[in-house]
């Protein structure tokens, strides 16, 4: 038997937003509307990268689609094409969720290469962010007055579909950028570089160019702290894709204390690309899949455990094969992993959880009427899961409701129970590859 206790009692710290993805509720030119199941799941952050790909679609987001003739003057609000994006952001704020803007452009895989050469003019090019920035957050050019924070500054320069300069030149567009937005907008947190991620670290006989990403990020954090504080890091993002919990948490201990090592104790580490993903040809069928589920929940979890301080799944584009969350219009497995993180997510306080064994991944959340526990379990057999919960109680005793997501059930209530101990046991029969959401409140007169 699984064993989960849970001390609601015991605050260990906040909720954090981990449970964001990449780009809105509003794709394929807005024809497909996934708004209602990002209102439901709470997503917190909507990060912009490879949006309406590819290429933006030719008007979303990238810098050569906001701002299409690169001569033309960035003080100029008719050099701009904000239209399409204007839209796709609106929707994005309505459903509640904030956005996280990569300044940049989207992976090119195809043989010629488009946008992904160095900018002519790396102080143009700020300026060009500076007007995109100033159109969002302060109405500039019939724009808006969005609290948008987190600018990101390109993405996987170390990966030549994304990159065609030196790392040198790159070093030097993000210096030229970030201290001008920093001093035209000190409010705002301007970061990168969206790393590809440092599997070498954990996987063996990695390629030079696999190794290379470790030596890179060392080498940038060496760059800025050569700066003496001029350049702005208030965000390190990087990517990870694994079918491995326990190298998401080995990766991001690692960025925590290189970070810290180099004296950026105060960056935020933001883990803005992740997904399920297999080696073999069927892994984006899988990622859609009650195994992905699992492992998305038990991610979640680990992530909030964790040192980051933000996650963005990468994709919620339905149409897109790096979406596991949706087929289209319909939700998948791996949506309801989201939807049930954020009933602990809203509760704010994350509380006490251990488990016993193996492949069992817990988080517990709690508030002064309300609590929620969320249990992601990756086992290769079915059994049974006792969870051990204490610390929330009511002279009216409490009422939970336990909620199944596996290959049956699409996280539907399966049992409901009041307590009126001040410590309570419920056991149930699990399969493999399923998540139990157990939500409970104090029951009034």
């Amino acid at each position: 038997m699984e064993k989960v206790s849970v001390r609601f009692d015991r605050k260990i710290g906040p909720m954090k937003p981990v449970h964001g993805v990449n780009n809105g509720p509003r794709t394929r030119m807005f024809s497909l509307d996934m708004s209602r199941y990002f209102r439901d799941a709470g997503i917190p952050y909507a990060r912009l990268h490879d949006t309406e790909y590819p290429y933006g679609s030719g008007h979303f987001v990238d810098i050569p689609c906001v701002f299409p003739d690169f001569s033309a003057d960035p003080a100029d609000p008719g050099a701009y094409d904000f239209t399409l994006t204007d839209q796709y952001i609106e929707a994005i704020v309505a459903v509640g969720t904030q956005v996280f803007y990569r300044l940049g452009v989207s992976i090119e895989h195809a043989r010629k290469k488009y946008e992904i050469f160095p900018p002519e003019d790396f102080a143009k090019w700020a300026q060009i962010c500076i007007g995109i920035i100033r159109h969002y957050t302060e109405g500039w050019a019939d724009g808006y007055r969005y609290p948008i924070e987190y600018w990101e500054i390109w993405n996987e320069p170390e990966n030549p579909p994304m990159w065609q300069g030196t790392k040198e030149q790159y070093f030097d567009l993000y210096a030229t950028a970030a201290q001008a937005i920093k001093a035209r907008f000190p409010q705002l947190k301007v970061g990168g570089y969206a790393g590809c991620g440092f599997y070498a670290l954990t996987r063996d006989n990695q390629s030079d160019f696999y190794k290379g990403f470790v030596s890179y990020f060392t080498d940038f954090l060496d760059f800025i702290s050569a700066s003496s504080g001029r350049i702005p890091l208030d965000f390190y993002s990087w990517h990870l894709y694994t079918t491995s919990v326990a190298e998401m948490a080995a990766h991001a201990d690692y960025v925590r204390q290189t970070l810290d090592r180099f004296g950026f104790t105060g960056t935020e580490s933001i883990i803005n690309e992740w997904n399920y993903v297999h080696a073999d040809p069927d892994r984006f069928k899988r990622m859609k899949k009650m195994e992905a589920a699992a492992f998305d929940a038990a991610v979640l979890c680990a992530l909030q455990s964790g040192p980051v301080d933000m996650g963005n799944y990468y994709d919620a584009q339905p149409n897109m094969r790096y979406c596991g969350l949706f087929d289209y219009e319909e939700a998948k497995k791996p949506y309801y992993a989201f939807y049930a993180f954020n009933c602990l997510y809203r509760l704010q306080a994350q509380t006490e959880t251990k488990c016993a064994e193996p492949g069992v991944y817990a988080c517990a959340a709690a508030n002064d009427s309300e609590a929620a526990v969320l249990v992601a379990m990756q086992k290769e057999t079915s059994g049974k899961l006792l969870i051990d919960m204490a610390g929330f109680c009511s002279d009216e005793g409490v009422e939970a409701e336990f909620y199944m997501l596996d290959e049956t059930f699409d996280l539907e209530l399966v049992r409901s129970e009041t307590f009126f101990s001040t410590q309570f046991k419920s056991v149930l029969d699990v399969t493999r590859d399923a998540v139990v959401l157990v939500k409970l409140r104090r029951a009034s007169k």
